[in-house]
């Protein structure tokens, strides 16, 4: 479905409208008007994502496209439920996995502008555990510090504890319980030297949220980022009259799209937040959060940071630092990958554009130049080529 339509004016109430409107209304007969944009190209993204779907290759998608503060394509093909044939919908809710992980870092941010907390402060300043764990490396004395776990280079292991290597997927522990397991595992090499992906280090990272605010983590970034940006539809917890729009998450088992019904029973009785994978959301919500940062820390008149904290955010933290995976130079922000990450290059992406994709095939990304944001959403355990497909149209719809 292609649209043009402002995206700074767009309120709760015309994006409600907008929906219905969406729902209806095909893309065959939306026309872009844009200069640089090639309507046909976008065009495309519905007519490959449907053809995935025909093929069994995924069950659905959402795909999001705002291009200098216009929505130009917002499209939702194939299902939400394969088993009940349920349409996708533009306003489905899926479980985002790890692109939870800059609503993290902003929320370390958002009390750093407050003065609770600084970067170069040691995780035992405020987790007493980390006091007394043997983090530490031989031959080293340095402590692992907020910065470290913003970055991925705090040395901790990639793989969680026995105790808790089911916690993605069971959720059953209190994140304080969790945090206190992650604070007894051994630095692997001395933190600030290299880089690593490391998911628990947002766990961690969500637990100093707690202590410094006294909030439970949840209810901290539901009053400080959700409920600022307007983010009706994104939580750690599903609400009963939620639970009816969350997408199923599949597998590919003997070559078929499998249901994991696991995710499904476990999030009913969920405890743990998820600090690193925990949020569930929307491509309307999660374009509010990337607008947010386009804008300078603010969304519709409310500051969430200051722009100062936003370009700390956005700019390479990890100069000099190589991937200790890959041995390439690393591009990390604080919570967020950057163009030229060993870990995450992607087709058509731009020097200074940022993002983050999660295990269930999420992917968003922003172009800070050229003011556009792309998301994709679908739920796939091991997840193919599909959101490469989508970046490289939308990127390419661009023209020069």
């Amino acid at each position: 479905m292609l649209i043009s339509v402002s995206w700074k004016c767009l309120n709760i109430g015309i994006l409600a409208t907008l929906v219905i409107f969406l729902s209806s209304v095909s893309a065959e007969n939306r026309n872009v008007s844009k200069s640089r944009l090639d309507s046909n190209r976008l065009a495309q993204i519905s007519v490959q994502m449907k053809s995935l779907v025909s093929q069994g290759t995924i069950a659905g998608a959402v795909t999001f496209v705002a291009w200098r503060d216009e929505i130009v394509s917002f499209e939702a093909v194939g299902y939400q439920d394969l088993e009940t044939r349920k349409p996708m919908r533009i306003d489905t809710i899926f479980d985002t996995r790890s692109i939870t992980k800059p609503i993290t870092a902003t929320g370390i941010l958002i009390l750093m502008e407050e003065g609770k907390l600084a970067l170069d402060d040691p995780v035992g300043k405020y987790l007493p555990e980390f006091k007394t764990a043997t983090q530490k490396p031989q031959k080293t004395n340095a402590p692992i510090t907020i910065l470290h776990l913003l970055t991925h280079t705090s040395g901790l292991p990639v793989n969680r504890p026995p105790e808790i290597e089911d916690i993605t997927i069971k959720r059953d522990r209190a994140l304080s319980d969790v945090v206190a397991i992650l604070s007894k595992q051994e630095a692997e090499f001395e933190p600030g030297t290299q880089h690593r992906y490391c998911s628990g280090g947002f766990a961690i990272l969500g637990r100093v949220i707690e202590v410094v605010s006294g909030q439970p983590y949840d209810q901290f970034i539901k009053q400080h980022i959700f409920d600022p940006l307007g983010m009706k539809d994104s939580f750690f917890f599903i609400p009963d009259d939620k639970e009816s729009r969350v997408a199923s998450v599949y597998k590919i088992q003997d070559g078929k799209l499998r249901k994991w019904q696991e995710i499904e029973e476990y999030r009913k009785n969920a405890k743990y937040p998820g600090p690193e994978f925990g949020m569930y959301s929307t491509a309307s919500d999660l374009a509010s959060l990337c607008q947010m940062i386009l804008d300078g820390g603010t969304f519709r008149g409310k500051r969430i940071l200051a722009k100062t904290f936003v370009e700390t955010m956005i700019k390479n933290q990890t100069n000099g630092l190589n991937s200790a995976t890959t041995m390439r130079a690393a591009y990390q922000g604080l919570g967020w990958g950057l163009s030229g990450d060993p870990m995450s290059d992607l087709p058509l992406i731009s020097a200074g554009s940022f993002g983050h994709d999660g295990a269930f095939g999420t992917l968003l990304w922003v172009d800070p130049n050229e003011r556009l944001i792309r998301i994709f959403l679908e739920q796939l355990y091991g997840f193919g080529d599909e959101n490469r497909i989508f970046m490289t149209l939308a990127g390419s719809a661009l023209t020069d």
